[in-house]
């Protein structure tokens, strides 16, 4: 896939994730289960994510290999981060709110395999 398509991509995972969190679910934090402060917190993350790729995408021109690197490396460690958090939280989640951390891990998970395998084929490539 093209590196900067992934970044696009990515970035604007991002921000949808960041609004379902820090918006969505706060206003149904019944529904979920995750308390507010978490979802808050979670929503920060890809807030700064979205940054970064928006930032790929716009300036960074040669050499992608490394900076899909770092997005996908981030994106696994917020997924360790979640994972972690829906086991600290698991007594409060509702099944949708399972649900929902279930299908973004899938999601995030996906995309960082993509960006890795990006990242490998530009590397063998140069």
């Amino acid at each position: 896939m093209n590196p900067k398509t992934l970044f696009l991509i990515d970035g604007l995972g991002a921000l949808l994730s960041a609004f379902l969190l820090g918006v969505i679910l706060v206003q149904f934090e019944a529904y979920f289960g995750m308390p507010q402060q978490v979802l808050y917190f979670l929503a920060a993350i890809p807030c700064l994510f979205a940054l970064y790729d928006f930032y790929c995408y716009f300036r960074v021109h040669k050499n992608r290999g490394p900076f899909l690197k770092i997005i996908a490396l981030a994106n696994l460690l917020y997924c360790c981060l979640s994972i972690g958090l829906v086991i600290l939280h698991f007594p409060q989640l509702t099944p949708l709110g399972l649900i929902y951390f279930f299908l973004e891990f899938i999601i995030v998970i996906a995309l960082a395999g993509m960006e890795l395998k990006t990242a490998i084929k530009l590397k063998r490539i140069s």
